[in-house]
């Protein structure tokens, strides 16, 4: 066809050029990213769509009309591919769909300015109406990132309300709300119909803000509650009691400890009462609890417990403060006695609460992670809780880990720790924990029997002897740091037939859920042995088969794709794309080597240290998650290369962290697009209700909003819900509600146990690591929900704030 070029306008014909120097770049930038993705054995789509766009742009810069239709052909192409790539899947189609129909929307619009300059009639109307549907279109689009878009909805209500038994706890005198470890409150004064008038009834400042994030301080507490009082703790172990119903500094025991400002945490504390019946246990076999007793009129019957960052244990007089002068010497154990040599005192801390079983306090202890073969050990050690005295020991690297140490003796290092908290029943006088990996994390050619028998396994010990009852492995030779993060939570289990099984859940850092038997530790759920692929490490003892909990749900771990790639735009989806096609990925167990490969979810989670809450009434597993990936490469070592100081970046991607003691050092970053987005899709973090009766998801919605996070670190204010990794613990109430405010924008939030609709948040000052808990005052009666907000993981706005919400007096 032979066009008339038409004079117009210099301001359309300027206009033409921008809007073809647009469509240009675009398409040069699809063409040779696509090719580049082609060459990798990736899709076509961005090729063809990139030479499209280009001969669009030639067409506009000629003032030709097939310029605009060339484009909205690559649109339609588009629509068809995203349909076929990734269905109905709501964010998927956001990041193919919305930038193309904006671009639609202006092109459109500039079709009578072509048809002038062709020659032709300009006949406005149509293309301007079609460009305000198109405008309108990509409007709602974006409107629509602002809703929550559920990633299972709720098929019918998961629980039902259960009326409070007159006997009902009402203190939270345990890190987890009782020794079961549930983080569930039964209390239903605050519920679904009320919890709009939930306010903020006072707030106290401790006057310990964390200094830094990542590798530094960071506050993760969960207070305690006995009686009229709240039992805090801060980043650098400062105890203090507050008034129940005011929040008033009762006392305060300034600690201070101090690692050099690495890892510098509290998660929480441990109660003791001397003058408290003992509970003995009721297990046929049971080994007895020793009676704790002090004499009439002395100090320190209640007691707090802390163990401390810079490896001390305390006894406090819960009503004084004042240290126990019984306990140890002048109310500290020093915890690096036969731990041997401590190369930085960041390398052995304890960062999680410790668990009084009977009357033995149970510790163990962080290895830093990926610094050296040449670590502190994993030992395991129990110790009176009035006297101090230490009771027994379990040497995770020994064959005869109960053996009493002679003196100029230490431990066996590097092997297996404890850094997360333990969960005791007392009806079997059992300890329960979750251990890590031996040193270091990524390479197991230095690892011995014992460590590939307790790496990532969760062990059941005596409380009073510490002699092993059973363990049992979640992961073989563990090369991903996939080490257990948490307390493991007890439960009744409905197993085959109906009947209650004592069990014990927890959750993974792969993602994982293990329901295990309590007496036996076998699981109560299928568990497949599958096959995995080995890397080419030289003398890697690779374990060529790794276990999944088939018979639960796996949160947060499919096998990724490329078309599960993602971007805020076509173009940082693009490079996502090609950096996926760059690395080597064989799903959830992709061992790390030499070539450039993919972990996901990384050695952060998965689910962490925040741990499960429960709703026993109703059967209901309450499981946040966060969902980075993390490439990871081993490098050959370099000489004279400086160690980790002991603090996160070996996890996150600080450049190359020397493993000491191997031929390797290792890089790791989070696989991130250009604007600091993860490459995969949409949500970054979750909350799951898990039916236990069912073993099935009840329903999982999306986390945290970009209100206070965003590309480049930008902060973008805008709440869009994409769901942000989590890092925190929840609270389950017997009011049918769940709470938590471990996100990366500044909430406590509240859902509906029964539909996982968010139908209450309160804005806090800066975020929050820290987990809920609540409790009823047995003065007024008042049902309150207390949070800690030190400042959400990579946030540098920090605080000291703990705040107690509660509704309004009633006259």
């Amino acid at each position: 066809m032979t066009f008339t070029t038409q004079p117009i306008p210099s301001v359309a014909r300027a206009w033409l050029w921008l809007l073809g120097a647009v469509l240009l770049a675009a398409g040069l930038f699809f063409v040779v990213g696509g090719g580049r993705l082609l060459s990798l054995g990736g899709s076509w789509y961005f090729v063809i769509a990139g030479i499209v766009l280009m001969l669009s742009a030639i067409q506009i810069f000629r003032a030709r009309p097939a310029g605009a239709w060339l484009y909205l052909a690559a649109f339609a192409g588009t629509i068809l591919w995203a349909l076929f790539e990734v269905g109905l899947d709501y964010w998927g189609l956001v990041s193919r769909l919305l930038a193309m129909t904006f671009g639609a929307a202006v092109v459109t619009a500039s079709l009578p300015i072509l048809n002038r300059a062709a020659g032709r009639a300009a006949r406005p109307a149509p293309p301007l109406v079609a460009a305000l549907v198109l405008l309108a279109a990509g409007a709602a689009g974006f409107g629509s990132m602002f809703r929550i878009h559920p990633e299972v909805a709720a098929a019918a209500p998961a629980a039902q309300p259960v009326a409070v038994a007159p006997d009902a706890p009402a203190d939270w005198a345990h890190y987890g709300n009782g020794t079961a470890n549930t983080r569930f409150a039964a209390l239903d004064q605050i519920t679904p119909a009320n919890i709009d008038r939930l306010e903020v009834a006072w707030t106290y400042r401790t006057g310990d803000v964390p200094l830094s994030t990542g590798s530094g301080a960071e506050d993760q507490s969960t207070p305690l509650q006995v009686g009229d009082k709240l039992f805090l703790c801060t980043p650098k172990n400062n105890v203090i009691a507050l008034d129940a119903d005011t929040g008033a500094e009762i006392w305060r025991r300034d600690i201070n400890a101090n690692v050099g400002g690495v890892w510098e945490r509290c998660r929480g504390l441990a109660y003791f009462d001397a003058a408290a019946p003992l509970e003995q246990p009721t297990a046929p076999g049971a080994t007895p609890v020793p009676v704790a007793t002090l004499p009439e009129g002395a100090g320190c019957q209640r007691r707090i417990i802390m163990n401390s960052i810079d490896a001390r244990l305390f006894a406090i007089d819960a009503d004084t403060g004042a240290l126990c002068e019984g306990f140890g010497k002048g109310g500290a154990v020093d915890l690096k006695e036969g731990i041997g040599d401590v190369a930085n005192i960041a390398y052995y801390t304890l960062t999680s609460a410790p668990t009084v079983a009977g009357t033995t306090v149970v510790i163990g202890g962080r290895v830093a992670d990926n610094v050296q073969v040449d670590m502190p050990g994993g030992v395991i050690r129990g110790f009176d809780v009035i006297t101090g005295a230490q009771r027994w020991a379990f040497d995770t690297g020994s064959a005869t880990p109960n053996r009493e140490l002679q003196p100029g003796e230490t431990y066996t290092r590097s092997s297996a720790n404890v850094w997360a908290g333990s969960t005791y029943d007392p009806a079997s006088n059992t300890v329960f924990l979750p251990l890590g990996s031996p040193s270091v994390d990524l390479y197991g050619a230095t690892r011995t029997e014992e460590d590939h028998r307790y790496g990532a396994s969760i062990m059941a010990l005596d409380a009073t002897t510490g002699r092993l009852k059973w363990d049992y492995q979640t992961v073989h030779n563990d090369l991903w740091d996939f080490d257990l993060p948490m307390a493991p939570t007890l439960i009744d289990f409905s197993a085959e037939g109906g009947a209650r099984v004592p069990a014990l859940v927890i959750a993974t850092k792969a993602g994982q859920i293990y329901v295990l038997d309590r007496q036996t530790g076998k699981p109560l759920t299928e568990v497949q042995e599958i096959p995995v692929k080995p890397a080419t490490i030289p003398d890697e003892p690779y374990a060529l088969t790794q276990p999944l909990s088939v018979g639960m749900p796996q949160i947060g771990t499919r096998t990724l794709t490329e078309a599960d790639m993602w971007g805020a735009t076509p173009f940082d989806q693009l490079i996502c794309r090609i950096g996926f096609k760059s690395m080597r990925y064989e799903g959830l167990y992709t061992a790390p080597d030499t070539d450039l490969s993919l972990a996901f979810p990384g050695s952060l989670g998965g689910m962490n240290w925040g741990g499960v809450s429960v709703d026993p009434n109703n059967d209901l597993l309450f499981v946040n998650d966060m969902r980075l990936g993390l490439w990871v490469q081993m490098v050959p070592q370099q000489a004279e290369a400086a160690l980790s100081d002991g603090g996160e970046s070996p996890n996150v991607g600080m450049g190359q962290v020397p493993l000491g003691g191997t031929p390797y050092a290792v890089v790791k970053n989070r696989f991130l697009s250009p604007l600091g987005i993860p490459c995969q899709k949409p949500p970054y973090g979750t909350l799951t209700a898990v039916d236990l009766k069912t073993r099935s998801v009840a329903w999982q919605v999306p986390v945290g909003t970009v209100r206070d996070t965003g590309p480049l670190g930008i902060k973008m204010r805008l709440p869009i819900p994409v769901g942000l990794p989590t890092l925190g613990g929840t609270l389950a109430t017997q009011g049918g509600l769940v709470f938590m405010a471990g996100t990366q924008d500044y909430y406590l939030r509240a859902w509906d146990a029964a539909t996982g609709q968010e139908i209450w948040k309160s804005r806090l000052p800066v975020g929050s690591q820290g987990g809920p808990m609540s409790y009823r005052s047995p003065k007024t009666g008042r049902q309150y929900v207390v949070i800690s907000a030190g400042g959400a993981r990579q946030s540098m706005d920090r605080g000291d704030y703990v705040i107690a919400y509660a509704l309004p007096e009633t006259n």
